[in-house]
C-alpha cells in the first residue's frame, strides 16, 4: 500500500481535520483517507462542446425562424491620408 506525506499544511486546516476526525471517531489519517476516497470516487465530467450544451438546454423550447435580412454592398474603407 502506498503512502504520501503532505507538507506545508496550514494549521487551521489541520485543526479542522483533527476536529472532523474526532467527530467521526477516527484518526486524522483515516479521516484524510476517507476525504480523498470520497473526493476521487466520481469520474470527472468530460469537457463538453459549449454550442452543443446550449443547444441541448434550449432544444425542448423549439426553434425560431428568423427572416433573411437584405445586405448592402460593403463600403470602401476610410482613407486616413496615408
Amino acid at each position: 500500500m502506498a503512502s504520501i506525506t503532505i507538507r506545508n499544511l496550514d494549521e487551521p486546516l489541520k485543526a479542522r481535520l483533527r476536529v472532523q476526525a474526532a467527530v467521526h471517531g477516527r484518526s486524522m489519517e483515516d479521516e484524510a483517507r476517507d476525504i480523498l476516497r470520497t473526493a476521487l470516487a466520481h469520474e470527472p465530467a468530460q469537457p463538453s462542446n459549449l454550442a452543443a450544451a446550449i443547444r441541448k438546454r434550449f432544444a425542448p423550447l423549439g426553434g425560431v425562424e428568423l427572416p433573411d435580412m437584405p445586405r448592402g454592398a460593403m463600403r470602401e474603407p476610410p482613407d486616413f491620408g496615408a
